[in-house]
Order: structure tokens, then C-alpha cells, then sequence
């Protein structure tokens, strides 16, 4: 298995999406119906993708 560098645009997602959590965690964005720990999660999900995929 070989790793690469996400792309640009898969960086930008998943830190939008881990600032969404952050901002979930401290309340700011309380309508969000998930836990801040699963909007985390996804953003690491969506990051580790990014690098096991090639060209995503």
C-alpha cells in the first residue's frame, strides 16, 4: 500500500469539516444533530481517504 499527499481540495474538506466539529464541541453550532466526536471523525475519515486513494 502506498501513501500519497491528499489534494488541495480534500485537505480543504476535511478541515472545514473538522472546524464545523470544533465550533460543535464548544457549542457555537448547538442545532448540529451529531456529536462533535463523530463530525471529527468524518473529517479524519475523509483525510485518511484522501491519502490511501491516489488522485482523489
Amino acid at each position: 500500500m502506498n501513501l500519497s499527499a491528499p489534494t488541495q481540495v480534500v485537505f480543504i474538506i476535511s478541515l472545514v469539516i473538522a472546524i464545523i466539529g470544533l465550533l460543535a464541541a464548544l457549542g457555537v453550532l448547538a442545532f448540529i444533530p451529531l456529536a462533535s466526536v463523530w463530525i471529527m471523525l468524518i473529517a479524519y475519515i475523509v483525510l485518511a481517504a484522501g491519502c490511501l486513494m491516489r488522485g482523489a
